[in-house]
C-alpha cells in the first residue's frame, strides 16, 4: 500500500536533483499529440471520403471502427511486449510502422483498402499506452505522476484542438489524401527523434539524486532490470491476478466508458457538424476544436489538483478518483445536445461534456497506484483492451443508432454509458491500494 505521508512529504535530495525528467514529459507529450493525430485524422476526412464513395452510415460506422478492432485485440499482447522490450526500442518500432500505414492510406484508395490499413494502424498503435505508462512510472515519483500522466494525456486534446482546423483547412485545399500523407510522415520522423533521445533513469542524464528522488517517491526506477528476455512467460496466476480483483474491473469497466465519449470526439463529432449541423469542412474544424480544448484545460487541471491533493494529505483515493468521478458527472452535459436547435448550445453542452471527459483522463494513474509491481504491462495492457473495446462499440452502435434524419440516439447512447462508468468508480474501485500479485 502507498502510504499518504510519505508521497506527501518532499524527498531531503530535491533541491540537488537533476531534471531530465522534464524532458521525458516533453517526449510523452509529442508521441501522445501525434498517437491521437492519426487515430482523429479519418474522422475529419470522413465527411468528404463518404461523398467520394457514397458510403452508407453503416460502412462509416465500420471504417470508422477498424482501428478499434486490432488496437483493443492486442492490447493484452501489447503489454506483454512492454513487459520485455524497452521503450527506447518498441517505441519508435511502433510509431514508424504505424505512420507507414497512415500514409499509405492516402495514397491507395478504396473501401476495402482503407479499412486493411487502418487495422494495421491499430495493430502498431496498440502498444503506445502501455509504454506511456511504464514510461511514467519509472521516471516519476507518485506525487509528480497523475500531473505528468495530465501533461501527456493532454497532448491528445491540444493536438487535436490545433490541427484539427490545419487538417480540415489541408483538406479543402488540397485533398482529403493528403491528410494521411502529412499526418504519416510526421509521425515517422518523431519515431526516429524517440529513438535517439530517449534513455531509461540509470542510463540518462538524471543525476544520482534525481534517481534518489524518483525511488524514494515510489518510481520504479529499476523496471529494466526486470525487464529481459530470458523473464518467465505470462502465466495462468498472472492473468487470473489481473482479471480476477474487484478493484481492477472497476478502472477497466470505467475506462470503457470514458473513452467512449473520447470515440464519439475522435470518430463521428466532424460528420455530425457536416451533416446534421450543415457546416462546411473549414468551420467544421474550427467548432470541432473547441471542445477539445476545453477537454484540454481539463486534464491539465485535473492532474495537478490531483497530486496537489496528495501533497496535503488527502487520501489517495479522494485524490484520484475524486476527478474522475466529477468528470464523468459532467459529462453527462452531452445529452443536452438533444433539447437545442442552436449550435452555439450544442458547442457549449459538448465543451462541458469533454471539459468533464478530460478531468477524468487520470485513469492511469490509478493503473500506477493499483496494478501488481511486476505486471505492470499486464494490468495496463488489460485496462487498454478492455477500455478501448469502445472505439470498436462507440462507431458502430452509433451508427446503427442514428438516422439520416436525427442524431439523438448517439447522444443518449453516450449518456447511458457514462452513468455506468460512475457507478464503476463509486461501487467497484474501492480504496486505492496496489494489488498483490
Amino acid at each position: 500500500m502507498v502510504q499518504t505521508q510519505k508521497i506527501g512529504r518532499p524527498s531531503s535530495v530535491a533541491a540537488q536533483a537533476s531534471k531530465a525528467r522534464v524532458l521525458i514529459a516533453v517526449m510523452l507529450f509529442v508521441t501522445v499529440v501525434i498517437n491521437y493525430m492519426d487515430r482523429a485524422n479519418l474522422s475529419i476526412a470522413m465527411p468528404a471520403i463518404a461523398d467520394e464513395m457514397d458510403l452508407s452510415k453503416a460502412q462509416q460506422g465500420l471504417l470508422l471502427s477498424a482501428f478499434g478492432w486490432t488496437y483493443a485485440a492486442l492490447q493484452i499482447p501489447g503489454g506483454w511486449l512492454v513487459d520485455r522490450i524497452p521503450p527506447r526500442v518498441l517505441y519508435p518500432a511502433c510509431l514508424i510502422l504505424w505512420s507507414i500505414a497512415t500514409a499509405f492510406m492516402g495514397v491507395i484508395g478504396g473501401f476495402v483498402a482503407l479499412i486493411a490499413l487502418r487495422l494495421l494502424v491499430g495493430v502498431f498503435e496498440a502498444p503506445a499506452y502501455p509504454i506511456n505508462n511504464r514510461v511514467a512510472t519509472a521516471w516519476y515519483p507518485e506525487r509528480e505522476r497523475a500531473t505528468v500522466i495530465g501533461f501527456y494525456t493532454s497532448g491528445q486534446f491540444i493536438g487535436l484542438a490545433l490541427l484539427t482546423p490545419f487538417l480540415s483547412w489541408l483538406q479543402s485545399v488540397l485533398s482529403w489524401h493528403w491528410v494521411f500523407i502529412v499526418t504519416g510522415t510526421v509521425g515517422a520522423v518523431w519515431g526516429a527523434v524517440w529513438y535517439t533521445f530517449y534513455r531509461e533513469p540509470r542510463d540518462s542524464r538524471a543525476n544520482d539524486a534525481e534517481i534518489d528522488l524518483i525511488r524514494e517517491g515510489g518510481g520504479l526506477v529499476d523496471l529494466v532490470d526486470e525487464q529481459q528476455p530470458e523473464r518467465p512467460a505470462v502465466t495462468r496466476t498472472d492473468v487470473a491476478t489481473v482479471l480476477g480483483r474487484r478493484k481492477l474491473w472497476g478502472i477497466y469497466l470505467g475506462q470503457f466508458c470514458l473513452t467512449s465519449t473520447l470515440w464519439f470526439f475522435l470518430t463521428w463529432f466532424p460528420t455530425y457538424l457536416v451533416e446534421y449541423r450543415g457546416m462546411d469542412y473549414i468551420k467544421s474544424g474550427f467548432l470541432a476544436s473547441l471542445p477539445f480544448v476545453a477537454a484540454l484545460v481539463g486534464v491539465l487541471f485535473s492532474g495537478m489538483f490531483s497530486d496537489f491533493l496528495l501533497r496535503k494529505g488527502v487520501s489517495l483515493g479522494v485524490a484520484r478518483k475524486g476527478p474522475i468521478i466529477v468528470g464523468l458527472l459532467l459529462t453527462v452535459a452531452m445529452i443536452g445536445a438533444n433539447f437545442t436547435d442552436s449550435t452555439a448550445m450544442v458547442i457549449v453542452f459538448l465543451s462541458i461534456a469533454f471539459f468533464g471527459n478530460g478531468l477524468a483522463s487520470i485513469t492511469w494513474s490509478l493503473v500506477s497506484a493499483l496494478a501488481p509491481e511486476r505486471l505492470l504491462g499486464l494490468t495496463g495492457g488489460m485496462f487498454n483492451f478492455i477500455g478501448n473495446l469502445s472505439s470498436i462499440a462507440t462507431p458502430i452502435v452509433i451508427g446503427l443508432l442514428v438516422t439520416d434524419d436525427s442524431f439523438a440516439p448517439g447522444f443518449v447512447y453516450m449518456t447511458v454509458v457514462t452513468a455506468v462508468g460512475i457507478a464503476s468508480y463509486v461501487f467497484l474501485v474501492g480504496r486505492v491500494e496496489r494489488v498483490r500479485s
